[in-house]
């Protein structure tokens, strides 16, 4: 239950960590409005990531346990996707801090806490990365003792914990600093962190005994 509690949250944390477009609206969404609102609209986000920590964590076990033949490979080969996940968003943050670009932009108004929830849960559902990412570290894991129900449901509970942490600070940001995290250097540091825990799975995932 531990290792799992522990994977849960390093997952949570390396999907949520980088602030990207979602994030950059987030922290302008709570500076313009309130801390309720921002806080709606970060467990909008949060509960997308529950959701496919979820789908991931039970599609890939059984998945996991269907090719068990061959999950040594299966499980370097998601370590090497995680990899270049983390290679490509520390590039991807790179590449835009090089280039000055906008860290905001006008967004239009959310009128209400729920619409706020919602908007931002649609908006995180959209993002390819996160499916990607979580299906990829769940299959990377499996092994015969990580399919048991209450691991499966210790995992997402961590992982959505662990974005919904993250989410409410960059809410409580928002009302206290403004638009200082989506800065051009907020938004580099991170990105670079999220992409430090993601190559720390990777590497764990990877170091992992066949």
């Amino acid at each position: 239950m531990t290792a799992a509690l522990t994977a849960g949250l390093l997952a949570g944390y390396g999907i949520a960590v980088p602030v990207g477009a979602v994030g950059t609206y987030l922290v302008s969404l709570t500076a313009r409005t309130s801390l309720r609102t921002g806080a709606c609209a970060a467990l909008g986000v949060a509960s997308a990531d529950g959701l496919y920590a979820l789908l991931a964590t039970v599609g890939g076990s059984a998945l996991a346990a269907a090719l068990r033949p061959v999950l040594a490979p299966l499980r370097l080969a998601s370590a090497l996707v995680l990899a270049a996940l983390a290679v490509w968003g520390a590039a991807g943050a790179l590449r835009q801090y090089r280039a000055r670009r906008p860290a905001t932009r006008a967004e239009r108004p959310v009128p209400s806490a729920a619409r706020a929830y919602l908007g931002l849960l649609g908006v995180t559902l959209l993002n390819p990365v996160t499916v990607v990412y979580f299906a990829a570290l769940v299959v990377g894991t499996s092994t015969a003792d990580a399919v048991r129900p209450l691991d499966r449901a210790v995992f997402v509970l961590a992982a959505l914990a662990a974005s919904a942490s993250w989410q409410l600070l960059l809410a409580c940001g928002g009302a206290l600093l403004g638009r200082a995290l989506t800065g051009r250097r907020g938004r580099l540091a991170t990105a670079l962190l999220s992409s430090g825990v993601i190559l720390t799975l990777a590497v764990r995932m990877a170091a992992a005994p066949g």
